[in-house]
């Protein structure tokens, strides 16, 4: 059976995550596979690395603008949650939530763009009535919502393009994924990146695996493996085929060493075993954490009365959906 799975694309700007991931999600649905891709980068260019133009990208209604409507989906009938505004984007599900199911009927996918048979998702930008009183995390915060309550199945696969840098680690939110992609050019700067990730990610079970971009020779290679060791997965290479997706030319076909790269990428991603009780627990850790440092007083109700001990996701083979 094929596994269950949320996979992440970081990295540092430039890098070229949004490029790999665009090819990623293209790649797994062109056999036909099942995606729903999420821009969750504070530059949204998914969209356009998909085939959108620019105009059709700008209109896929922000899940950033619509917090409210969708806190008030997911909360449902819990009783623990006394309102939409006093739900983090920690908030854990528990008895009484809506869970969503993977291109389901609620608000999160009703947003969604159909794109070349991929449902894709957005954060929305940082626009100008964020400057000065918000941060980008507000906007992140619905995917964080969306994973928490996502009971995804087998051989549904949720491809999320993360914002540059280390602000992945900034909340729970990188413990929601089955795999993180780390895209690193062969510099110092690239490898500095894998350095910081593992070193925030060590201590939660995350796993993490480099593929390395913009590799043009065996001592790029050399370079990335002596830095990173078994971490490096695979790597692609300069390619006239992205640069053709890129200027808007369709058609390419990319080449067969980068083809192997995103099959080898594939297969690691359905290597993974999801582990349900160890999402819900670090989803529990992470509210308490929020909640206690600062969440709790913004709302003027304690947050950690919102934890459900003893809710455990259904099993996704019985797919025993609330709501």
């Amino acid at each position: 059976m094929r596994a269950f799975v949320k996979v992440a694309f970081v990295g540092k700007g430039g890098s070229g995550k949004t490029t790999l991931s665009s090819l990623f999600v293209r790649h797994l649905a062109g056999r036909g596979l099942p995606v729903v891709a999420i821009d969750a980068d504070i530059n949204q260019h998914l969209g356009v690395a998909l085939g959108l133009d620019d105009a059709r990208a700008a209109k896929i209604p922000a899940l950033g603008d619509r917090l409210t409507e969708l806190k008030e989906h997911l909360r449902g009938a819990n009783p623990r949650i006394s309102s939409a505004s006093a739900m983090a984007k920690t908030t854990p599900p528990g008895a009484g939530s809506r869970l969503l199911r993977f291109r389901g009927d609620d608000p999160f996918h009703e947003a969604g763009q159909e794109v070349d048979g991929v449902t894709l998702l957005a954060t929305g930008p940082f626009n100008d009535d964020d400057l000065g009183v918000a941060c980008y995390h507000s906007k992140t915060g619905a995917v964080e919502l969306y994973l928490n309550h996502l009971v995804d199945g087998p051989g549904e696969y949720v491809v999320v393009d993360m914002t540059a840098g280390a602000d992945t680690f900034a909340s729970g939110l990188f413990t929601r994924f089955d795999l993180m992609f780390l895209v690193a050019e062969p510099t110092r700067k690239g490898v500095g990146v894998y350095r910081q990730y593992t070193e925030y990610a060590r201590d939660y079970d995350v796993a993490i695996r480099v593929v390395g971009n913009k590799v043009q020779s065996e001592e790029d290679v050399a370079y990335l493996r002596e830095h990173v060791g078994d971490d490096l997965l695979t790597w692609l290479g300069q390619s006239a085929a992205v640069r053709a997706l890129e200027q808007g030319r369709h058609g390419a076909v990319l080449e067969d060493g980068n083809a192997a790269a995103l099959d080898r990428m594939r297969a690691e991603v359905d290597g993974r075993v999801k582990d349900w009780d160890r999402f819900q627990r670090q989803a529990v850790e992470f509210h308490v954490k929020n909640a206690r440092a600062w969440a709790s007083r913004a709302a003027g109700e304690d947050l950690e009365a919102q934890v459900d001990l003893d809710f455990h996701f259904p099993g996704a083979a019985d797919a025993a959906y609330s709501g």
